[in-house]
């Protein structure tokens, strides 16, 4: 499954930090029947084993809601669990040599913060990108801030769909209208909400809105 506009308009990154009393399976699956449009599976710190049966279960969720699956960083172990992609930093491996390795048809994330990162990463392969802290966010301890004027401009400058990411929640998603981006990836703004199916509505509904202006 390849990416494209209308599947990265929600884009949900998952954090065990939000996870409480129900299971990480149990939270996604509220998403999507929210209608998250893309689904990142994102581990720092789990043991391999734990890992990889955790990336099946998530997969196989998601392609029962038809929406791509790919993990963070984790090259070898999407390529294991036949996930539908990958998603790297800048200070992951090299865009161009995570292409070499996930072939042609996988998906390629690429996360950017200039215009230099984001035209070198569609260069090497990347299928689309992830821009951001466009707003102030604490999921990431070190998100660098990005303007609203370097988004627009690393939308000019690309061909490849651009997602913005950082801090965004229902009631500041429409300051970036205009922006270029056609969707927004988001952690907190859906799994650290008490309605996870609920607020994930909503905030499809407000993205939509503004990916329209």
């Amino acid at each position: 499954m390849k990416s494209d506009k209308e599947n990265l308009l929600l884009y949900a990154v998952t954090d065990r930090h939000w996870t409480g009393r129900e299971t990480l399976r149990q939270q996604v699956e509220a998403a999507l029947r929210g209608g998250v449009t893309f689904v990142q599976l994102r581990e720092k710190n789990m043991e391999h084993d734990a890992f990889r049966k955790e990336a099946l279960e998530i997969r196989d969720l998601c392609r029962a809601y038809r929406v791509p699956f790919v993990l963070d960083d984790d090259v070898s172990l999407a390529m294991e669990v036949n996930a539908d992609g990958i998603h790297v930093g800048q200070s992951d491996m090299e865009a161009g040599d995570v292409r070499a390795l996930i072939g042609p048809d996988r998906i390629l994330g690429v996360s950017a913060c200039t215009v230099e990162e984001a035209v070198a990463a569609e260069q090497r392969g990347a299928d689309y990108l992830g821009v951001g802290a466009v707003f102030p966010t604490g999921s990431k301890d070190d998100a660098r801030p990005v303007t609203r004027e370097t988004l627009r401009k690393i939308c000019e400058a690309v061909t490849i769909p651009v997602i913005a990411i950082g801090g965004i929640t229902e009631q500041n998603v429409m300051e970036l209208a205009g922006s270029g981006i056609c969707g927004v990836a988001v952690i907190s703004a859906i799994f650290g909400q008490p309605e996870i199916e609920s607020a994930t509505k909503r905030l499809k509904a407000a993205v939509s809105e503004m990916v329209s202006r």
